[in-house]
């Protein structure tokens, strides 16, 4: 099952159930030292022009490039040959064995030892185990099948099993749910492992991560097609947090679809823009290329348009504080989705689509993405002192990504004398100043201060933090 944030983080919140304070603190919504100015990204920006030198400032600080495209190229190369939990899905044999497809299964799908509670919080029974175990269909895998490939046509949620039935490690605690891995975008390429006893799931490898995906939502196809998706000159990246294809009733199946930060389409360039698509002209949209399911689960690529007053760009952004700042603060607010859940994210998945828009590979999971041997990485063992944590922190700067048992946080910067972080977060705490741990629900993306947030009423996230990644040019 995997390693998703914010699952630590609520266990870590219910242990000061107890000692819950509904006093109001010295920060903004009970946030301990927030301000409202903290909340924009401008503040952001101008902070770090107010600290850079004089030589910096005529260049402006706010928009210094962090990483060039070469170096995010590179990067990303290391990306795929050094991280295991990146695959090639190109490099994947033509014919599979049952023993890969079994092992790919068995390392995905481990059923929990203590009870599991269904929404309306009944215990999952052993008939309902043995049905959703069943449907895997592990003893039906063949000895041998060929590969095939396909584009996922929306966006879907990617299950620990073959099941969209949503089940919880207690009663009433609804918003993680323990089947939900993660989500796969409009035109991410799968490799096609497996398929359910009932013919409505597909156990299928993406470059990210392996897992269950309801059939519907793919549509397979040959390996250059595929593959070749998203591989022309021309396309459109979406900028925004999400942005949605123009509403089309002759064309239902790319209406209304929603692109996550980051998703790249194709862009049809020659197309005429006097010539109408899906039934609206094209003079102020862009004309772009989506993949589809037919009928008989093939798969056909179909124009559709993405309105210019959506939030896209022709390429990936620079990387620079400023459209960090900006890419990151898009998504502020949003409700805390485990694993994709909700249509929106979790502090891993916010901060690798943050990263996407610069055109920046990262692991799915926190667990992978910590320890990264492709990024400029800052590791911390239990015996590593106060000291040497607190230098590090000071040392922090714009878009580091700081880890903690299941969860990530990006730093935005320092500022009277709290360094601050922007992070999709299920709970957290800090002291309140009479000595009680106050609880907070967050349950979103927030800026919160680093040094007063609290683990454990003994333990802080400094002292937690396992490892530091940092989006520059790898030092040799």
């Amino acid at each position: 099952m995997a390693h998703h944030c914010g699952l630590a983080m609520l266990l870590l919140a219910g242990a000061a159930g107890a000692q819950e304070a509904a006093r109001p603190l010295s920060g903004y919504g009970d946030v301990i030292e927030l301000r409202p100015s903290f909340l924009h990204s401008q503040f952001w920006s101008e902070r770090q022009d107010e600290n850079a030198g004089v030589e910096m400032r005529k260049a402006t600080a706010a928009d210094r490039i962090l990483l060039s495209r070469s170096d995010i190229d590179a990067q990303n190369a290391r990306m795929r040959a050094e991280d295991s939990s990146i695959h090639d899905l190109a490099a994947l044999p033509a014919s599979l064995t049952r023993s890969k497809v079994k092992a790919d299964l068995d390392a995905l799908s481990r059923w929990p030892e203590k009870p599991l509670y269904s929404e309306d919080g009944q215990v999952i029974s052993a008939e309902q185990r043995a049905a959703i175990i069943a449907n895997a269909g592990a003893d039906a895998i063949a000895a041998s099948r060929p590969l095939q490939y396909g584009l996922v046509v929306h966006r879907a949620a990617l299950r620990t099993y073959p099941t969209m039935l949503r089940v919880f490690s207690r009663p009433g605690d609804t918003d993680i749910d323990r089947f939900q891995e993660s989500a796969l975008f409009p035109g991410d390429a799968v490799a096609v492992l497996h398929e359910s006893a009932d013919g409505k799931w597909l156990f299928v490898t993406s470059e990210r991560y392996t897992a269950w995906i309801e059939k519907r939502f793919v549509g397979v196809g040959d390996k250059a097609t595929v593959l070749g998706y998203g591989q022309p000159q021309r396309y459109r990246v979406v900028t925004g947090a999400t942005v949605f294809t123009t509403f089309t009733p002759e064309e239902p199946r790319v209406s209304r679809l929603q692109l996550d930060m980051g998703v790249r389409v194709p862009l049809l360039a020659d197309w005429p823009l006097q010539q109408p698509v899906n039934g609206q002209q094209a003079h102020a949209s862009h004309v772009v290329q989506l993949p589809v399911r037919n009928d008989d689960g093939s798969l056909a690529l179909v124009p559709a348009l993405i309105a210019q007053s959506q939030d896209t760009s022709e390429d990936y952004l620079e990387l620079s504080p400023r459209n960090l700042y900006d890419q990151a603060f898009k998504f502020l607010g949003e409700r805390y989705g485990w694993g994709h859940s909700y249509d929106t994210r979790d502090c891993s998945g916010f901060v690798s689509e943050v990263y996407r828009s610069f055109g920046i590979l990262m692991p799915r999971n926190t667990s992978a993405q910590a320890v990264s041997p492709a990024l400029d990485r800052i590791a911390f063992t239990a015996k590593d002192s106060k000291a040497k944590r607190m230098e590090a922190v000071k040392n922090l700067q714009p878009g580091d990504l700081v880890y903690i048992p299941g969860h990530v946080m990006l730093t935005l910067g320092h500022f009277n004398g709290n360094t601050w972080m922007i992070h999709d977060t299920a709970g957290g705490s800090w002291f309140a100043p009479d000595g009680t741990r106050v609880q907070a629900h967050l349950n979103g993306v927030s800026v919160t201060p680093l040094e007063p947030m609290m683990a454990s009423d003994t333990a802080s996230y400094i002292d937690r933090i396992t490892n530091i990644q940092r989006m520059r040019a790898k030092t040799p």
